[in-house]
């Protein structure tokens, strides 16, 4: 991997992993098209650069990471524990998975799903404005929405937003709580490849590609976590449900 890759790759890694378009999808797809070996130490990257995204959150939400929040903490551990369980039972199965056709076919049908839930979603019916206020039950019932996340071009942000808007939240708090959800998700993921990746990573030629995707991709990450929001207080999800059936049905033209 160049620097040049990296700085590619953490682009689209920033730009992606809060949008409900899978990062894991485009990143699968971007190392195809630059060349790039699906190795255990590349993989381990993509995973480093993520939580380069992750930590916009917290610069987003400063406030959300204080112990006056603790209650929606815990309701965002209750949510991450289907998929951290499933996905470790799972593990091998799951990167079985990984592969162009998949993430193309899961790209359209989370696109159809999109247009299907906005088709009938009537956001006056939807009173949860706040991520506060989200229920132990939402709680639980975005948590196993997000286990479809573990099927590559699925979205781990669209699974959760989906679950969250079909449990009862508006589209700004389905976002919110998505983005908030990802912390304790991608924390475990990151955690998990730096113990077992690390005498492979931090050498000198890889040292420099993973600092420079962790930077960019921090930066984009910060910048469309603001724009998504701003977007999402006039339009609604239709428009990534359509470019998740063109963007799948290109790849599997392509490919």
């Amino acid at each position: 991997m160049t620097i040049y890759d990296s700085i590619i790759l953490g682009i689209i890694e920033g730009f992606t992993e809060f949008l409900p378009i899978s990062s894991t999808g485009h990143l699968i797809v971007a190392s195809e098209f630059l060349g790039i070996n699906q190795t255990s130490v590349n993989k381990a990257y993509e995973v480093i650069i993520q939580f380069a995204a992750i930590l916009a959150v917290i610069l987003n939400y400063p406030s959300k990471f204080t112990f006056k929040h603790i209650n929606l903490w815990t309701k965002i551990t209750i949510a991450f524990l289907p998929i951290a369980i499933i996905g470790f039972i799972f593990s091998k199965q799951v990167k079985a998975l990984f592969s162009i056709d998949v993430v193309a076919i899961m790209f359209i049908i989370g696109g159809i799903v999109f247009l299907i839930v906005e088709k009938f979603y009537d956001e006056s019916k939807h009173t949860t404005s706040d991520v506060e206020n989200v229920t132990f039950k939402q709680a639980i019932y975005i948590g196993f929405a997000q286990v479809f996340a573990l099927i590559p071009g699925t979205s781990r942000a669209g699974s959760t937003i989906i679950g969250a808007m079909l449990g009862g939240l508006n589209r700004k708090a389905s976002a919110e709580f998505s983005f908030l959800l990802a912390f304790p998700v991608m924390c475990a993921t990151t955690g998990y490849d730096l113990l077992k990746h690390h005498n492979e990573l931090f050498i000198d030629t890889n040292l420099i590609n993973l600092l420079i995707g962790f930077i960019i991709s921090f930066i984009v990450a910060f910048l469309t976590i603001k724009l998504f929001l701003k977007f999402l207080e006039n339009f609604t999800f239709v428009a990534f449900g359509i470019y998740r059936i063109i963007f799948g049905v290109f790849l599997l033209l392509i490919f």
